[in-house]
């Protein structure tokens, strides 16, 4: 009995750190994400739409850069510092990954810089006001930014939140939007957002390692694991550069096939829908490390029970933001940005939807990377981004019979390439551990909320058109209705206490009428025993 209490005290520590976690990351993690949609809101109502997408197409330069110079090490070095108990083979794991993140990083940016005239060529075609300095700008950035991460990654090995939360978030994001409207303000014009994204980066390495050095002196013995390292990364190499492709490629896609301003345009939705995903890197944070660590422990019941709770409170938190998103998407981006990025409407619920595929089935790429399955990710990225880049090229251009929808098209592709990785994915984990997301509570969430949620949205969608405070009100209507339609569903279990206890703790009040529904701790060893469908 008392080994009974000690596991499940153990397994209710797991959750409450998830939760807990989670709710940080959700809260200032969504900081970081809409600091990157205000920054395309600034930038877009300030210097238009031309402007926007030659800054966007430097981000995906930069993102493109960074993901080939990490090697596959973003996700190998929390991996194994958590499973190292020496502090010698702590250090050296993230050393390893910080020597070829750093020389890969230079590597990159001194072949673009060498090509410098025909990337410019190829990406600011027809955007003769946009000067190549800014594409400098992002390209010297690289090195940077793949190092910032190598300290992010060292610090998520910790299963630390806080401080990633203060490098990245805060520092990173945050800042990066002061020093953009200062220099906007001193009329340095659009290469502002390069200097801000190469400013910042510096600062936030400084930051990450300063953080990481109290968790861990930085000075001190250390094992290199080189070798063990890469055999792991390395095919997260490919897997890692194709998922860059899935947000990424369409950017430049269009900014070949279509003018700098259609790119504008796409972008001011892609931000808006990259919202969705946050509510999955929010739990993902410290999931990872979490699984890895406990399949170390042979805990699988454990890691199948911790999958099916995030994933049904990733689909139902995910829920009421979709609906809104995606039935009043033109009233949202005029909203957000202004009438001549309305034309964007149509892009950004196409991406929501195919985004939000990923809190049906839950973090299933960051479950197979903790048990190692690294060649069977990479298949899986491979053909979603092969997939991704004949969609952009049909769907953008056109190809014979077929017509081009431009801006529809390139949303369409990422939403179908997105949809088909979560569920591929999906399948993977089911088959290699028969892992599901699948349980009683859950089936019941997925039927019943678009059941009776869908509907009437749809029918108030062609009656109304809904400004600023119409938004704000429906998409609380929304929240509490989703809320509601799961309790009286029976969609509530013993374990979603966890996340009520934190918000209770948070707002300090009790939140009585869901507390009703969910079922007592005496019914928790029935409720195990009854998990699986």
């Amino acid at each position: 009995m008392a080994v009974d209490d000690d596991r499940e005290a153990s397994a209710e520590s797991n959750l409450s750190r998830i939760a807990s976690s989670a709710s940080l990351m959700l809260f200032v993690g969504s900081l970081g994400s809409f600091s990157k949609l205000i920054e395309r809101v600034i930038i877009g109502n300030t210097l238009g739409q031309e402007a926007l997408g030659a800054v966007s197409i430097g981000i995906s330069l930069m993102t493109l850069g960074k993901t080939v110079a990490l090697v596959g090490f973003d996700q190998g070095v929390p991996r194994f510092m958590s499973r190292f108990d020496d502090d010698r083979d702590v250090r050296g794991a993230w050393l390893t990954g910080l020597l070829v993140a750093g020389i890969g990083g230079i590597a990159i940016s001194a072949i673009l810089l060498f090509y410098g005239d025909w990337v410019a060529d190829v990406l600011l075609n027809e955007s003769g006001d946009i000067p190549q300095a800014l594409l400098v700008a992002f390209v010297c950035s690289i090195p940077l930014v793949a190092v910032q991460q190598i300290a992010i990654r060292a610090i998520q090995g910790f299963e630390n939140t806080i401080y990633r939360v203060y490098v990245q978030d805060l520092l990173y994001n945050g800042f990066r939007i002061v020093l953009l409207v200062v220099l906007l303000l001193a009329g340095v014009g659009v290469i502002a957002a390069g200097y801000a994204y190469f400013v910042l980066a510096a600062l936030s390495v400084v930051a990450g390692f300063y953080f990481l050095d109290r968790l861990l002196p930085i000075r001190g013995e250390f094992r290199l694991h080189t070798r063990p390292m890469l055999s792991f990364s390395l095919p997260l190499v490919i897997s890692s550069v194709v998922t860059v492709v899935l947000s990424q490629i369409d950017t430049l896609m269009l900014a070949a096939f279509t003018p700098t301003g259609a790119v504008g345009i796409y972008n001011a939705a892609y931000p808006i829908a990259a919202g969705v995903p946050v509510l999955l890197s929010s739990f993902g944070f410290i999931y990872l490390p979490l699984i890895s660590r406990l399949d170390s422990e042979g805990e699988h019941d454990e890691i199948e029970r911790i999958h099916k709770l995030i994933t049904k409170w990733i689909y139902t938190l995910g829920f009421p933001v979709v609906l809104t998103v995606v039935f009043f998407a033109t009233d949202v981006v005029s909203f957000v940005f202004n009438e001549d990025f309305a034309a964007a409407g149509p892009a950004l619920a196409i991406l929501a939807l195919g985004f939000y595929t990923s809190g049906a089935v839950g973090n299933c790429q960051d479950a197979l990377s903790a048990f190692g399955y690294t060649r069977l990710i990479l298949g899986i990225n491979v053909t979603a981004a092969v997939a991704n880049v004949v969609l952009n090229v049909v769907l953008i251009r056109g190809l014979g019979p077929i017509p081009g929808y431009g801006v529809t098209g390139a949303a369409l592709a990422s939403a179908l390439s997105f949809a088909a990785l979560n569920v591929l994915a999906f399948a993977a984990l089911w088959y290699t551990r028969s892992i599901t997301p699948f349980s009683r509570w859950n089936v019941r969430a997925y039927f019943v909320l678009p059941l009776v949620l869908v509907p009437p949205t749809a029918l108030l969608t062609r009656a109304v058109t809904l400004g600023p405070i119409g938004l704000a009100v429906f998409g609380l209507a929304a929240a509490l209705s989703t809320v509601a339609v799961v309790a009286v569903s029976g969609g509530l279990q013993s374990e979603d206490i966890v996340p009520v206890e934190g918000v209770e703790n948070r707002l300090g009040v009790e939140i009585p009428l869901i507390r009703r529904f969910i079922p007592d701790d005496d019914d928790r060893h029935e409720i195990l025993r009854d998990s699986d469908l």
